[in-house]
């Protein structure tokens, strides 16, 4: 058995990181995720890596995008603002089809908005806030226990796609502190390199890594590529979780640390005599259509809890394909539901 700690989960994805292989980590402090890069510091240099405080978040992304250009495992991490401030490197490294992992500890919004935990850039993270038609895997966890089984995920997956990959936590489970079960040994995923630009002392054609094709043609089927890449990504790699769906006549679709909000509502909800499920989604992209697709049948309808104006409710009702009713309740500007808010939604809609 490996080590069974208490944790904040700030410091458990810095952690993660290094047990996963990551020795190269570049970022800039903000509110609500400092203790990684301050975790980060105090630990590179203990295992042979490199911590390096940036001058910004533009520099950190771009020195992620020369490290991963190596070859080598990095990450980077932010909160709202910052990681905005990333976003022109994020199109970039995503052109190169880079693997790196960037974490974003979410903050309320717009604009400097507060410290206080939101769900707000939901649309940043599963659109893509940067130029160009690309995609990240987008992980979301719900508890400290998942920030590092997930973080530990998104650098395989990162590797095994040669994309990058995004833990999309919040300052709820970035602050709060929980015992972590850590693994004697992680599941690295060996993938093939010789992509990278690692050096090779002139035995071979040079490696190029480049975002930039002028020719449309060729910049086309680079595209093409992508996309290809990016559907077999959403075959293959759609996580969920159902809770109690079986006999729910309405599913609450939740995720991160509204889902655990969530699953207090379920219990609340079925000692009144409402029988509620939970659809909690891990990988917001890509989607889980298919965990609609087995539970469609079941409810009256679903009920999106969000700390957002509802980013991931349009999703919910492109899965759901107006096969069902989907309603909305939700908080913004670092407001956390309350199960009492959700319960009087939840009757509201039973009402109807």
């Amino acid at each position: 058995m490996g080590e069974r700690l208490l944790m904040k989960g700030n410091e458990v994805i810095a952690e993660a990181a290094i047990r996963a292989g990551c020795r190269h980590y570049f970022g800039y402090p903000i509110t609500p995720q400092t203790e990684i890069a301050h975790y980060m510091a105090k630990k590179m240099p203990k295992v042979g890596g490199v911590f390096l405080q940036a001058e910004s978040e533009v520099s950190a992304i771009n020195m992620v995008y020369g490290a991963a250009s190596t070859g080598k495992r990095v990450m980077t991490s932010s909160s709202s603002p910052g990681i905005s401030l990333k976003q022109e490197g994020i199109s970039y490294a995503s052109g190169a089809q880079l693997p790196a992992v960037i974490v974003n500890i979410m903050r309320g919004g717009p604009g400097l908005g507060g410290i206080q935990p939101s769900q707000s850039d939901y649309f940043q993270a599963t659109k893509g806030g940067g130029h160009g038609d690309y995609h990240l895997i987008v992980l979301a966890p719900s508890s400290v226990q998942e920030l590092y089984e997930l973080t530990v995920d998104a650098f395989n997956l990162a590797d095994q796609y040669r994309m990058v990959a995004m833990i999309l936590g919040d300052g709820v489970l970035g602050q709060m502190m929980e015992v972590v079960n850590f693994r004697d040994e992680e599941p690295i995923v060996k993938v093939d390199k010789s992509w990278a630009a690692y050096g090779h002392g002139m035995k071979r054609e040079h490696n190029t890594v480049t975002s930039i094709h002028l020719d449309p043609a060729v910049l086309e089927q680079w595209n093409i590529a992508l996309q290809d890449k990016y559907k077999i990504i959403s075959e293959k790699e759609q996580r969920f979780e159902l809770y109690k769906c079986d006999d729910a006549e309405i599913i609450i679709v939740a995720y991160g640390s509204v889902a655990r909000i969530a699953k207090n509502v379920v219990q609340v909800a079925r000692e009144e005599g409402i029988k509620v499920g939970l659809l909690r989604p891990i990988t917001l992209w890509p989607f889980p259509t298919k965990a609609f697709e087995q539970v469609i049948d079941k409810p009256n309808a679903f009920l999106t809890v969000e700390m957002s104006s509802g980013q991931m409710l349009e999703d919910v009702m492109l899965a759901v394909k107006g096969r069902k009713p989907v309603h909305f309740t939700g908080r913004m500007g670092g407001m956390i539901p309350k199960v009492d808010d959700i319960m009087a939604k939840i009757r509201e809609i039973r009402a109807d």
